[in-house]
């Protein structure tokens, strides 16, 4: 993943830690229909947030960034 992130973060405690503060600007979107968040700069997304959702728990998010990726996204901020 671009932005120095590792490919994955593994547990609450070490999301929690690696998103605590870095995600203020993110707003809530919808992503292909599901629930996710984008991160923005002047209007455009730059970084999308696609959370997977289990029995109303967040078990796991997935980063997408690049234009070639984002332009195949159905996202609603």
């Amino acid at each position: 993943m671009a932005f120095g992130s590792p490919p994955a973060v593994h547990g609450a405690a070490a999301v929690a830690e690696r998103f605590c503060g870095r995600a203020k600007a993110a707003r809530v979107a919808t992503l292909d229909g599901y629930a996710g968040a984008a991160w923005s700069v002047g209007g455009t997304p730059k970084v999308v947030f696609g959370f997977t959702v289990v029995d109303g728990k967040i078990v796991g998010i997935e980063l997408m960034a690049g234009p070639e990726v984002l332009a195949g996204l159905d996202l609603m901020v």
